[in-house]
């Protein structure tokens, strides 16, 4: 019987040791796990971060935004929301990231006669002239960003001799309407094509 209680115990001091084992070997490759998904998901920063630069030395004849003015005007309209991004009009998938355009951000814009100043907390603000403005439409997507139907307030505008669409989003959507009323005559205005009056030499 003594016989048989001492192999019961080093049965179960076997057993115990296979358990801790078994324990360390997953731990470790828990740990393995862990370490190779950090490296991933930092190789996958760097490229994207990689990208972005490459990008933004495509685009750098892009002139400097223009700043806001020192005397703005009285302010017609104002909106508070997001900016989601600039692309090249037409192109929703080709984001500008030239002059902080690329980076996503809190916005708040003003519409005086001068034109449309963006002020963005922890981005460069700049301002969108009254002359430049082009077209003011309702859209659903840009730079790779898709909101719900028409949820997106899309403002093109010439910069340099690109047109470009940026893209806002108030925090109060009925807002939209009012700034496309307010830009669309303006925005005719300045694309239309001067062409002289009838029977003028």
């Amino acid at each position: 019987m003594s016989h048989n209680f001492t192999a019961h115990l080093i049965a179960l001091a076997d057993d115990g040791v296979e358990r801790k084992s078994a324990e360390v070997t997953d731990w470790a490759a828990r740990i393995g796990w862990v370490v190779g998904l950090l490296l991933l998901v930092a190789l996958v920063y760097w490229l994207m971060r990689e990208g972005w630069k490459w990008r933004g030395s495509l685009q750098g004849d892009l002139p400097e935004l223009p700043a806001l003015p020192t005397a703005p005007g009285e302010p017609r309209l104002r909106m508070a929301g997001r900016y989601h991004g600039s692309t090249t009009s037409g192109q929703w998938l080709d984001r500008i990231v030239a002059h902080g355009l690329g980076a996503r951000s809190r916005a708040e814009l003003t519409l005086t006669d001068e034109g449309i100043a963006v002020v963005r907390p922890g981005a460069p603000d700049f301002l969108i002239p009254a002359g430049r403005v082009r077209e003011a439409r309702l859209d659903k997507g840009i730079a790779g960003k898709v909101l719900t139907e028409g949820g997106l307030l899309v403002i093109t505008w010439e910069h340099g001799d690109r047109l470009l669409d940026s893209g806002f989003r108030s925090d109060r959507a009925e807002e939209h309407a009012a700034w496309i009323q307010a830009l669309g005559p303006a925005a005719t205005t300045a694309a239309a094509p001067h062409t002289p009056e009838e029977g003028a030499a």
